[in-house]
C-alpha cells in the first residue's frame, strides 16, 4: 500500500534529525503508551509499537506486548518504512520474500502493518507498528486508522519539541522535558531505585552578568554551543538537558556508580580549557545527587543539583555531591528570612533588650546598647547569631534598623519621663549608610519624641563604613553635627585603616570582645589591646573594651587607659524593666 509522502531524504539527514529530537534511548512516556495502547485496541492485536530507526537498530520509543526495547535493524519491518517512508503491509511475514527469514517471523510474529512516521521537513523516523501472531489481511481503512495513529504520534513529537520543551540556543531539551522524563522514569524503573543526575554549570551568575555586560548574550550562546558535544559524551550517550542559561543536566546510565561516574566528570573538569579565551573566563563546575524513581520530585532533583554546583564553586576540584545537611542550611536561611518580614508585621515577636556600659573609673552606667531579639510564634527563641547576618544580607536590612531605632526612640522617652538619663546605642548595618535619607529619617525620629540628639548612639562596624567610603563619611559627618553619637564598633575585626579612621567622625570605638576575652592570659593580645587603645586616644576617641567577663580583665582594661566596659561581667542584655531593677541596686 502506498503512501502519499515522497521518499526521504539521505540516511545522514534523516539520522541527524532522530538525534536532534532526543528520544532515543529514553525513558517511554505516558502521552506516547496512550496512543501504542489505542492501536493495539482498535486493531485488537497483542502486539503494537511506536518504533525508531537507528542505525543498526529498530527502538521502541512505546511499546505493548514487547518484552525488549530494541531488535537488529537487519530485515525489521520497520526499517524498510523509515527507508521508503510508505505504509508497509505484511499479510504473512512468513510468506513474504523480504521478511520470512526475519528475526520477527523467527519468534512467531506472522502480520506486521506499519505506518511511517514523517517530519515535517520530509524526514522518516520509524514506524507506528501493529503485529500480530496469525496471518491478517489488511484494508484501505486499516492503513487509513494507522496513518491517524502515526500522525498523532508525530503531533506529540513535535509538539514536545516546539511547545516549551526544546531550547532554541543549543537545541537541546529544556527543563520541562527534564521533568517529563525522570517523571515517566518510574513507568519502566522500580519505584524508588537509586539514580544518579550531574548538573554541569559552565559559568557562575556574577560571570554571566559579566559576559552579558561586555560582549552581550552573543558570547554566552557560543560557549554553550560549544559545549554541547562534550556534555554529550559526557552523558554517555543519554539525553542532555539544557535547564538554565549555561546550566546542563542528564541521568547517569544506570547502575553508575558514584565513584566512576564523578572521576570521569572530574577528568572532565580537568582537560576543560578556560571558555572564551583572554578577555572572558569562566569557571565550571558539576553538581551530582541522587534520587529515587518514582520518589523524588523532578524539581527537587534539580534544586538538588544547582546546589550543589553552586557549593563547587568553593570546591578546589570544582565538584560537589548534593549534601543534605548544607540544603537544610539554605533551606532554613530562606525560611528565616520570610519568617523575619512576617515578624517585622507582628505585635509581639520583636523586641529589644538592652545590654549596660560601664565607665571603668567609677562603676558608673550611663549607656547601654539596644539589641535586637526575636521569639518566634512557633519556633520559639531565635539565636541573634543566626537570623541578624541574615536579614543584614537582605534588602529586610533597611526595614529593620526602622524598626530598632523606633522601639530605642520610644524606650528612651519612656525613660525620660522616669527621670532615668540613659543614652542607647543602636548597630547599623552597611546598607543603612547608603540610604540617602537615612540621616532625615533618624533626625526625624528623634524631633517626634522630643529627644536629644546626644542621647542616640549609632554603631557601625569597619566593614560597613568601607564598603562605601564616601557615602558613610558623608552620612557619619552630617549626624554628629546634628549630635548623634558615632561608634566604630567590633574594632580591630575589620579593615582597620588608620587614614580611614582619622577622617571619621566618631566619638567612640568599641573594641571587640574576641580581643578582650581571655587577654589577661595573653601577654601579646594585652599588648594589641593596649596599642589600640592608645590609638584611639590619639585620634581623640573614648573607648569601650567588649565581651568583659572577669574582674582581671576590666583591671587590665582600666590600666591600659580603656573608659568603659561591658560584659557579663557587669549584666547580660536585659529588658527594659530589668534593666532598671538593675539600675536601683547599683
Amino acid at each position: 500500500m502506498n503512501s502519499p509522502y515522497e521518499p526521504h531524504l539521505a540516511e545522514a539527514g534523516r539520522l541527524e534529525a532522530l538525534r536532534q529530537l532526543e528520544l532515543l534511548d529514553t525513558a517511554p512516556g505516558e502521552a506516547y503508551d496512550r496512543i501504542t495502547r489505542m492501536a493495539a485496541q482498535l486493531f485488537q492485536l497483542p502486539i503494537a509499537a511506536v518504533s525508531l530507526t537507528d542505525a543498526d537498530r529498530q527502538w521502541f520509543k512505546s511499546k505493548v506486548g514487547v518484552a525488549h526495547n530494541e531488535i537488529p535493524r537487519l530485515k525489521a519491518p520497520c526499517a524498510a518504512v523509515a527507508e521508503s517512508g510508505k505504509v508497509l503491509a505484511v499479510p504473512d511475514l512468513l510468506e513474504d520474500e523480504c521478511f520470512h527469514d526475519s528475526l520477527l517471523a523467527a519468534s512467531g510474529i506472522r502480520f506486521y502493518l506499519g505506518a511511517p512516521l514523517m517530519t515535517k521537513s520530509g524526514y522518516c523516523l520509524g514506524a507506528m507498528c501493529v503485529l500480530g501472531l496469525e496471518p491478517r489481511a489488511v484494508s484501505e481503512a486499516d492503513c487509513a486508522v494507522l496513518q491517524d495513529l502515526a500522525a498523532m504520534v508525530m503531533a506529540q513529537i513535535e509538539l514536545q519539541h516546539a511547545l516549551g520543551r526544546i531550547d532554541p540556543i543549543s537545541g537541546l531539551p529544556n527543563r520541562n522535558q527534564f521533568a517529563g522524563d525522570v517523571r515517566d522514569l518510574a513507568l519502566v524503573e522500580a519505584a524508588g531505585e537509586s539514580r544518579l543526575a550531574a548538573l554541569v554549570s559552565l559559568a557562575s551568575p556574577e560571570e554571566q552578568s559579566d559576559a552579558m555586560r561586555v560582549m552581550g548574550s552573543a558570547h554566552l550562546d557560543e560557549i554553550v554551543r560549544a559545549a554541547v558535544p562534550a556534555l554529550r559524551r559526557l552523558a554517555g550517550g543519554g539525553k542532555v538537558y539544557h535547564v538554565g542559561t549555561t546550566d546542563f543536566a542528564f541521568v547517569a546510565p544506570q547502575g553508575s556508580s558514584l565513584v566512576r561516574f564523578s572521576g570521569s566528570l572530574l577528568a572532565w573538569l580537568g582537560e576543560r580549557a578556560p571558555a572564551g579565551g583572554a578577555r572572558f573566563i569562566t569557571t565550571t563546575t558539576v553538581g551530582l545527587a541522587r534520587f529515587a524513581v518514582g520518589q523524588d520530585a523532578p524539581l527537587d532533583i534539580l534544586r538538588n543539583l544547582h546546589s550543589a554546583a553552586h557549593d563547587a564553586l568553593g570546591a578546589e576540584s570544582g565538584l560537589r555531591v548534593y549534601s543534605p545537611e548544607q540544603d537544610a542550611a539554605y533551606r532554613r536561611r530562606f525560611w528565616l528570612i520570610g519568617e523575619f518580614g512576617r515578624a517585622l508585621q507582628q505585635p509581639d515577636e520583636l523586641h529589644l533588650v538592652f545590654q549596660p556600659k560601664v565607665d571603668l573609673q567609677n562603676g558608673a552606667c550611663d549607656g547601654v546598647e539596644a539589641l535586637l531579639r526575636w521569639t518566634h510564634a512557633k519556633e520559639g527563641f531565635i539565636s541573634p547569631g543566626e537570623f541578624i547576618p541574615i536579614v543584614e544580607s537582605t534588602s529586610l536590612a533597611r526595614a529593620t534598623t526602622e524598626w530598632v531605632l523606633a522601639a530605642a526612640m520610644r524606650q528612651l522617652a519612656a525613660w525620660r519621663e522616669q527621670g532615668v538619663a540613659l543614652q542607647v546605642a543602636v548597630n547599623v548595618s552597611a546598607v543603612n549608610l547608603e540610604e540617602p535619607d537615612f540621616c532625615e529619617r533618624v533626625l526625624d525620629g528623634l524631633q517626634r519624641h522630643a529627644l536629644d540628639p546626644a542621647s542616640l548612639a549609632l554603631e557601625l562596624t569597619e566593614s560597613a563604613l568601607m564598603r562605601k567610603p564616601r557615602a558613610a563619611k558623608d552620612t557619619m559627618a552630617r549626624l554628629a553635627a546634628a549630635g548623634v553619637k558615632i561608634a566604630i564598633d567590633d574594632f580591630g575585626t575589620g579593615y582597620s585603616s588608620l587614614s580611614y579612621l582619622q577622617e571619621m567622625p566618631a566619638d567612640v570605638v568599641k573594641i571587640d570582645q574576641s580581643f578582650v576575652r581571655g587577654i589577661e592570659n595573653d601577654e601579646r593580645t594585652l599588648s594589641l589591646v593596649t596599642a589600640m587603645i592608645q590609638l584611639s586616644h590619639d585620634l581623640g576617641h573614648r573607648v569601650v573594651g567588649e565581651g568583659v567577663e572577669t574582674e582581671s580583665a576590666a583591671q587590665l582594661l582600666r590600666e591600659a587607659g580603656c573608659h568603659e566596659a561591658q560584659g557579663y561581667l557587669y549584666g547580660k542584655p536585659m529588658a527594659a524593666d530589668a534593666l532598671a531593677e538593675w539600675l536601683a541596686c547599683r
